[in-house]
């Protein structure tokens, strides 16, 4: 059970009150002792007290208890999504693939976020939460440069004379006896 405790906004400089969280164990047992022996929020609190539970948040359990029939959450309470629905996880999955038809086709993070109007954390969001099942992941694509074999060529040429200048000619004699297996 987590404790109840007083802290100060940032804004108002008045102390709020963060409400008492209750287990699925505390729940049930407040809820039986209630139906069973009919305790009341007050006499609940002084039976337990290493809980630390206040009689309001108690009080407030009880009249969920009577109100719904039940101490557990609401289906539908709490924020709805808006972002991550199913119709934009299909839309992202959709685009996110190459067409049978058109390969090269798929989209970045950046493209379907601009055409379907859904932000980016949202789309990676999808692609890693949603799509999780394909083991997808979203990379930044990055210019590199192709090596050409005259590129290649260059490359060993250079390191050779880099390497002809650190060390003696009879200790680079054994570096370079291999040459045709090594790339750089």
């Amino acid at each position: 059970m987590v404790k109840a405790s007083r802290h100060l906004c940032l804004f108002s400089r008045q102390p709020h009150l963060i409400i008492m969280i209750f287990s699925s164990e505390d729940r049930i047992l407040i809820e039986q002792l209630h139906r069973s022996k009919g305790y009341g929020a007050r006499k609940l609190v002084k039976e337990f007290p290493e809980k630390g539970s206040k009689v309001c948040s108690v009080g407030r359990l009880l009249k969920k208890l009577k109100d719904t029939g039940t101490t557990s959450h609401q289906t539908g309470s709490g924020r709805p999504r808006t972002a991550r629905t199913l119709e934009n996880v299909d839309v992202v999955g959709d685009m996110i693939f190459s067409q049978e038809d058109a390969p090269g086709t798929h989209r970045v993070v950046r493209q379907i976020s601009r055409e379907t109007g859904i932000p980016k954390s949202s789309v990676v969001r999808i692609i890693h939460n949603d799509l999780s099942d394909l083991q997808l992941k979203c990379l930044k694509k990055k210019r590199a440069q192709e090596l050409t074999a005259a590129n290649r060529l260059n490359r060993v040429q250079h390191s050779q004379l880099l390497v002809l200048d650190k060390f003696s000619e009879h200790e680079v004699g054994f570096i370079f006896s291999r040459m045709r297996n090594c790339s750089l």
